[in-house]
Order: structure tokens, then C-alpha cells, then sequence
């Protein structure tokens, strides 16, 4: 079943919220137009339904309880500390997601290699954040 239209006005929030983003981190969106429509489409419908730009690129057993966390709304918690976008909304000038931070075992690493932030002093607001995540990941692991 197709999922619904967001409204414009969800639309608009979301647009203006990536360009603000991407000046704000020093990445840009994804080149290939499809991508980019998917993400903002996604982010804006679950700005409609759930009052919060839920990551669209992920499962959820239960989004409403998911939209309680700060973890996976957009700009997520990865974003933020990583500067890595699961989405491949908010990525180089050549569409890749910027893998440089992230630990040598991310999935991000495995599957793009190792890709150099070109703006190192933007983003990455919850940097400080890096080990407890590190930890946690650990944790679930074990």
C-alpha cells in the first residue's frame, strides 16, 4: 500500500531543515535526485504522523515508541556524533556518506571504505558522545 503525501507543510519544515543541516555540518545533500526525494518524502510523513523526522531508512518494531528516543530522529544521533547519514541524505560532494570517524567495524566502513571528511571543523556536535556509544554497541554485541 503506498504510504500517503506528507503535507506541504511537513515538506517545507524538511527542506528548510536540510539546507539549514547541511550549512550547519558541512555536507551536502545525496546528487541523485531520487535519493534525496525519498529521505525528505520519508522524513516529512513521519513529521505528519509521528511529530517527529523519524529516520525513514530504517525498521521499526514500533515507530511511535521509537519516535520517543533521541536516537534516530533526523539529524540522528550517528549524524551528530559520527557525521555518518544511514539515509545518504547528508554526504560528500560525490554522494558518499563520510565513513572517517567511524569505528574500523561499522557497517559504514565496511561498505564504503574510508571516506575523508572535507569539512572537519562542521558537525559532529555530539562528538563527545563517541565512547559511550562505542561502549553500548559493545554491550549488545556481547
Amino acid at each position: 500500500m503506498p504510504r500517503p503525501q506528507p503535507s506541504q507543510k511537513s515538506l517545507d519544515r524538511i527542506n528548510k531543515f536540510v539546507k539549514t543541516y547541511c550549512e550547519k555540518s558541512g555536507t551536502t545533500t545525496h546528487p541523485e535526485a531520487e535519493v534525496l526525494e525519498a529521505v525528505v518524502l520519508g522524513l516529512a510523513a513521519n513529521l505528519d504522523e509521528l511529530g517527529k523526522p523519524l529516520c525513514p531508512c530504517r525498521f521499526y518494531k514500533d515507530k511511535k515508541e521509537e519516535a520517543t528516543h533521541r536516537t534516530w530522529i533526523c539529524a540522528c544521533d550517528d549524524m551528530q556524533i559520527y557525521k555518518y547519514c544511514h539515509c545518504l541524505l547528508f554526504v560528500n560532494a560525490e554522494g558518499l556518506p563520510i565513513t572517517e570517524y567511524l569505528p574500523q567495524d561499522h557497517v559504514g566502513r565496511q561498505s564504503y571504505g574510508e571516506v575523508k571528511d572535507p569539512t572537519p571543523d562542521k558537525g559532529r556536535q555530539l562528538r563527545d558522545k563517541a565512547e559511550a556509544r562505542e561502549q553500548e554497541r559493545r554491550d549488545r554485541k556481547s
